[in-house]
């Protein structure tokens, strides 16, 4: 936090329960809760990335902002019942389709403003390795993702984690020569699995099966301990092969990730499952998204022929779309004018 000027400006809270469990109390570690308020009310504006905040810090900021990351699953939360935000002053949103006539899901009688998710372009220079071979991801595996959706009029949960997505593809190894490798957060191989024997045995299985379909798997706190190894993995690929939540192809919400923008910030093509139509994310020049697993190998087959090409192409994607300079500029002034309308 040091390093970009956050030392001493971080406030940190926790929601205190009565005996009834009804009645929360803020308790802020490090502050006290007069301290915590001075802060919000000097601050110009409040960005809310935890949707169901407290309404307590809301109503001592002059200004407050929510910035939606999960396009369609955030407004189906709040349509849904399923999460409670509180109003806000403004209403950003990463999803191309939130609010559209071409929206898979209702828009909550919200005005949300449209922005794109920011790469720090300086702090993901371009980097060519000349040993890198492979195609990486770091992901989620089986954690707790789960929709409550209802179907013939009884609630349903249905498994919206990123292991759904990926064991579509687990074959793809046999149709490239390409190597690829998921960075996966499995509990087999941690301490934590101890306290979570069922789901650690599940992942080993999980962990051997891929291998046996060609895969390589890491450990993805191997590769994520600090924001250099992160950085430093990323930019040690080849590229980037990922999937997405399920719910982001049932949404159709253009969701495009941010750790992709750090692939394509670093000059790695991306080969990513297509999440809906775009009007102006690229397909076949250093982004490729893929809908089956012969147009994913294919994908790899075409970045593989024309690699430096597609090297900077992604690097201008990043640059043209996703500068975070640009990016934030546009939002800030958005969030902080009175008057709302929607920018891109």
């Amino acid at each position: 936090m040091k390093r970009f000027g956050f030392e001493g400006k971080t406030l940190l809270y926790a929601l205190d329960h009565d005996a009834g469990g009804s009645n929360k109390s803020l308790r802020f570690i490090g502050q006290t809760w007069p301290q915590a308020e001075a802060v919000l009310r000097r601050a110009d504006l409040l960005l809310n990335f935890h949707y169901a905040i407290d309404p307590r810090l809301l109503a001592c900021a002059r200004r407050t902002a929510l910035v939606d990351i999960d396009p369609g699953l955030l407004q189906f939360w709040m349509s849904t019942g399923q999460l409670d935000v509180p109003p806000h002053d403004c209403y950003l949103t990463t999803g191309e389709t939130v609010g559209t006539p071409a929206a898979r899901f209702p828009d909550c009688s919200l005005p949300w403003i449209h922005i794109r998710p920011p790469v720090c372009l300086d702090q993901w220079p371009v980097t060519h390795d000349r040993q890198s071979e492979v195609f990486t991801t770091v992901s989620s595996w089986s954690s707790a993702s789960w929709l409550k959706v209802n179907r013939n009029g009884e609630a349903v949960l249905v498994d919206n984690t990123k292991r759904v997505s990926f064991l579509e593809f687990v074959d793809l190894p046999r149709y490239t020569k390409q190597p690829l490798e998921l960075a996966l957060y499995l509990l087999d191989r941690d301490p934590e699995g101890q306290l979570r024997v069922i789901q650690a045995v599940k992942d080993a299985e999980d962990r051997a099966w891929l291998e046996r379909h060609g895969w390589r798997v890491r450990d993805s706190r191997e590769v994520t301990g600090s924001p250099e190894a992160y950085r430093s993995y990323i930019q040690r690929s080849r590229g980037e092969f990922s999937a997405a939540k399920p719910s982001c192809m049932d949404f159709q919400n253009a969701w495009v990730s941010d750790r992709t923008l750090c692939y394509l910030a670093s000059g790695k093509p991306a080969v990513v499952q297509h999440t809906g139509p775009s009007s102006y994310l690229p397909d076949g020049e250093g982004v490729f998204r893929f809908t089956s697993l012969q147009e994913a190998a294919q994908s790899l087959e075409e970045i593989n022929t024309r690699y430096e090409h597609h090297c900077a192409a992604a690097r201008d994607i990043a640059e043209t779309y996703f500068d975070a300079q640009r990016v934030l500029e546009t939002a800030l002034n958005a969030a902080l004018r009175p008057s709302l309308e929607s920018v891109s």
